[in-house]
């Protein structure tokens, strides 16, 4: 990709407006636009590591037996009146009438539709257990949408919705999506600073679990175990001040602010049982479906990794979320200087290696200074210098060593 030519330019200063370092980074460099509060556009750069976010996610969830499909966003007034959400979560629910004066609202979730969807395949034992799940834009009338892309009243997130005939075949599962999570958030370079944290299971369950992400721009509390590295979240710490998994109590536990990455939920029979979502045992008895809800905001995770992965100069990208793997950078207009840099550039393009191409005719402060606020991990300066000495300025921006290569292709293999 030549940067000439990429849509979302950088800017010169942070907006003021944001609060978050996430948005502010986010806008300054490109990646995303702000509409309104809590939604955002996301521009070529931005969506490049939407989409990678998600191919990982997509993976890890596949490996689980998990089936992608799309719901619908809108949806009727009559599903949520049968679980009694209708008026129990208005204050999240967008809601809109159509010129038949019939009632929808545009999806926060898809328990509601889901649930009946299933109900059309799940007949008997020999249909469960299924896993199904999607990539889908919520909405949630968010009254503190104050945090940039962490807390949106617009938002991606990947739901997968498990269904299941008994207690430990549910418990076998949603262990195994706990693990499936701790592989995800790894691959998404934020594995270290994520805790597997004990939340409320309301009326269904003791617990839920919520991954929460240490930072101090978390707007979350939790209480950290150092010694098995589990944490519980506010709610629980209210009413029971030992950790649930090795006991030690409250005064062991280390108070961390966490920003919320992903939840895993037990939904038993909440919505199986108004919708009737029964099946047949061994014995031709009807049961009830027990079901189980597991979440991860794509564009929190990507608000996620810039607070976690920034310095005073801009983003720093995990290789394996990163919109390109390598960012060119042609410094001066010699013409040598530009044969090289186009000769690198098709060199990179036929090794498979991603590179954005700055191309730009501005000056080589102004490049090099975008080039560490986009954050792509490995910089290639091609120069008037570089050109005389026939080698090439590599700078890994994850720690910021800069050195002299002349095999281009195989040095930054060895740095990813």
């Amino acid at each position: 990709m030549r940067q000439s030519k990429l849509f979302g330019k950088t800017l010169r200063e942070t907006p003021k407006d944001e609060q978050g370092i996430n948005a502010r980074l986010l806008i300054q460099a490109g990646f995303i636009d702000k509409l309104m509060a809590g939604v955002y556009s996301y521009l070529p750069l931005g969506y490049r590591v939407l989409k990678k976010i998600e191919q990982i996610i997509r993976e890890e969830i596949n490996a689980v037996g998990g089936q992608e499909l799309l719901l619908p966003a809108l949806q009727p007034k009559e599903l949520w009146e049968k679980t009694g959400r209708w008026t129990s979560e208005e204050a999240v629910l967008y809601k809109l009438k159509d010129a038949s004066d019939r009632e929808f609202t545009i999806g926060p979730t898809h328990e509601e539709v889901i649930t009946p969807l299933a109900k059309h395949d799940i007949e008997s034992y020999r249909d469960l257990p299924l896993a199904l799940y999607q990539f889908q834009t919520k909405y949630r009338a968010e009254l503190r949408a104050k945090s940039g892309i962490l807390r949106g009243r617009e938002f991606l997130m990947k739901d997968l919705y498990s269904f299941h005939a008994n207690d430990e075949d549910f418990e076998q599962y949603y262990d195994t999506v706990k693990q499936a999570y701790v592989k995800i958030f790894q691959r998404l370079g934020i594995g270290e600073n994520t805790v597997v944290t004990f939340a409320s299971g309301g009326t269904f369950s003791k617990y839920s679990h919520e991954f929460q992400t240490i930072t101090s721009a978390g707007e979350d509390t939790i209480y950290l175990c150092e010694s098995c590295r589990v944490a519980i979240n506010k709610e629980i710490i209210a009413e029971q001040e030992s950790c649930p998994q090795c006991k030690k109590t409250k005064e062991n536990l280390v108070v961390e602010k966490a920003i919320e990455v992903g939840n895993i939920f037990p939904l038993k029979t909440r919505f199986s049982a108004p919708f009737e979502l029964n099946y047949k045992d061994k014995d031709g008895e009807s049961k009830p479906v027990i079901m189980g809800c597991y979440g991860i905001g794509l564009g929190r995770a990507m608000g996620t990794i810039v607070e976690i992965n920034h310095d005073e100069n801009g983003i720093k990208w995990p290789v394996s979320v990163a919109p390109f793997v390598v960012h060119l950078v042609q410094l001066g207009n010699d013409e040598n200087v530009t044969k090289e840099a186009e000769n690198v550039y098709q060199i990179l393009i036929d090794a498979g290696v991603e590179v954005l191409y700055d191309d730009r005719e501005i000056s080589a402060g102004v490049k090099l200074k975008d080039a560490d606020l986009l954050g792509i991990p490995v910089r290639v300066v091609v120069s008037e210098k570089t050109v005389s000495a026939k080698t090439y300025e590599l700078k890994n921006r994850l720690t910021g060593e800069i050195f002299m290569v002349k095999n281009i292709v195989s040095e930054i293999k060895k740095l990813l």
